[in-house]
């Protein structure tokens, strides 16, 4: 299993970089893992850049799960009811 950190800001400012990083990420493998621990920060901009991410490992068959959700990530999550959306654990503290 391939694992890519995202550290700082996943927000409107960071999104378009970071979409680019992470779909490079996608040629890494074909079993993925998205830490997400260390996001400082997240808005609906950083939000749609993991559901594209999760829309293109499926449509490439890939398995992306995202995990070590922050705090960040989680409040997003919760306050958009996407909690359960990706399909993936989520682990509340």
């Amino acid at each position: 299993m391939e694992t890519l950190t995202i550290a700082g800001e996943l927000t409107i400012y960071t999104a378009a970089s970071e979409k680019q990083n992470l779909q490079a990420f996608l040629e890494t493998g074909d079993d993925l893992e998205l830490n997400l621990s260390q996001v400082s920060e997240m808005d609906s901009a950083g939000l749609q850049v993991l559901i594209v991410l999760k829309q293109e490992a499926a449509r490439r068959n890939k398995k992306l799960s995202y995990a070590m959700h922050s705090k960040a990530v989680l409040e997003v999550l919760e306050m958009s009811n996407m909690t359960s959306n990706f399909g993936d654990q989520i682990v509340l503290t």
